[in-house]
């Protein structure tokens, strides 16, 4: 029986800001949420340990310059969201990052993740990341690269998660004091993908494709280098050039687009697109889900393009910054075996030259590099999550799900 007092809403039993909690003496794992690509990424992390009484996840959303709308997001479905401020004060027993900023501000042992696939650009590299002239040496602009698992000369994170063999090379060249905490676990995408394969029609229904209809996906990364900046030239060709008895037409933006542009400004600027049948595709919606239905894919420089190996829809390849491109990544495979979109011609005709031309042996040997562990993402993080935190596995296998869909997620 509680014998405590209730005085205005507080209790005169405990001590601390434990005294309110049901469950206590919880692992407490921090989730760096940047921007809503990171928190994606990261989400699939959190799946595995999301039903475990043990373990007690907060969120919190550091500096970014693409930030806008995340923690939103996170209070609409009910998450813990601690501001970044207090964060940063708070000890935790476990963090997760698919991004650097901020980073070594945290108080806790940093698991560091990939936010996509491919290591596809380069920027210029920190003084020191490899011989030569730092000025001329570019780095890759991802989890490889030494600026971006550095702070003031030393690795900030405790363990580092590569989804590809081929990236150890990578970290050897451009960071090699991050290799002793470096790990191969996979590709969250790539196993999500590979789980929803199976689901292509109960997506396409939900996206509203009709049978005798065939789904072209126009996807595009941020930036000046996106097709999002030239969709001036793109979206008339994909509303006049395909006809609607026989295409529909999704549109794929990157969420950084809607952050810092906003959301009312993008759905103005696509309003008449909308009006005339292109689904334009919200960040709510799981890209991973539109990617499987797709008949045929418009991308640019970004990982969905890339992921597009994975399933047997053709690749026009719409805008691709050679000069920016890592040469190690499997993007710049891609780029090459990928038909390029032609002004001039007509698409419904290069659509029909990249069916009739797909490179099925050289796609597929593209996605194997994605990931080198296929199907063993989740076994392979969770047992080094588990070890992060100091608690023994649940004693069962994770399970790596089919990504969801529905149609009431699909309104921009």
């Amino acid at each position: 029986m509680f014998n405590g007092e209730f005085t205005e809403g507080r209790t005169t039993e405990g001590g601390g800001a434990d005294r309110w909690r049901t469950l206590t003496g919880r692992k407490k794992l921090l989730v760096l949420a940047h921007t809503e690509v990171y928190r994606r990424r990261l989400q699939d992390l959190v799946a595995l340990v999301e039903s475990d009484l043990r373990v007690e996840v907060t969120f919190t959303v550091p500096p970014h310059a693409f930030n806008g709308g995340v923690a939103r997001f996170l209070t609409g479905v009910g998450a813990e969201v601690m501001p970044w401020a207090e964060a940063v004060r708070t000890d935790f027993d476990l963090a997760l990052a698919a991004g650097s900023r901020g980073m070594e501000q945290v108080r806790a042992p940093l698991l560091r993740v990939p936010h996509g696939g491919g290591e596809m650009s380069l920027v210029a590299a920190a003084p020191g990341a490899a011989s030569g002239d730092a000025v001329r040496v570019r780095e890759p602009a991802g989890i490889t690269g030494r600026s971006y698992l550095t702070w003031r000369g030393a690795v900030v994170p405790r363990a580092v998660a590569l989804p590809h063999r081929d990236d150890l090379r990578a970290l050897r060249r451009w960071c090699p004091e991050a290799l002793p905490v470096a790990e191969v676990v996979g590709d969250p995408a790539y196993d999500r993908i590979a789980a929803s394969l199976p689901f292509r029609e109960a997506y396409r229904a939900a996206l509203g494709v009709e049978p005798e209809q065939r789904l072209v996906l126009a996807t595009s990364t941020w930036g000046q280098r996106s097709q999002f900046n030239h969709l001036d030239a793109l979206l008339p060709r994909l509303l006049t050039e395909l006809p609607r008895r026989h295409f529909r037409t999704a549109l794929l933006i990157h969420p950084n687009v809607l952050a810092r542009h906003s959301r009312l400004r993008v759905r103005s600027w696509l309003a008449d697109c909308s009006r005339a049948g292109v689904l334009v595709v919200p960040p709510e919606a799981d890209w991973r889900a539109v990617l499987v239905a797709a008949d045929l894919v418009v991308g640019d420089f970004s990982s969905v393009t890339l992921y597009a190996t994975m399933t047997d829809a053709p690749i026009l390849l719409a805008r691709y910054p050679y000069a920016d491109a890592n040469p190690a990544s499997p993007g710049v495979d891609m780029a090459l075996a990928a038909p390029a979109l032609s002004p001039t011609w007509p698409l419904a005709d290069q659509l029909a030259y990249a069916a009739a031309h797909y490179p099925r042996r050289e796609y597929r040997r593209i996605a194997r590099r994605i990931s080198s562990e296929p199907g063993r993402f989740g076994l392979r993080t969770r047992r080094l999550m588990y070890r992060l935190l100091g608690l023994g596995e649940p004693a069962f296998p994770p399970v790596t799900e089919p990504v969801a869909l529905h149609a009431g997620e699909l309104a921009l």
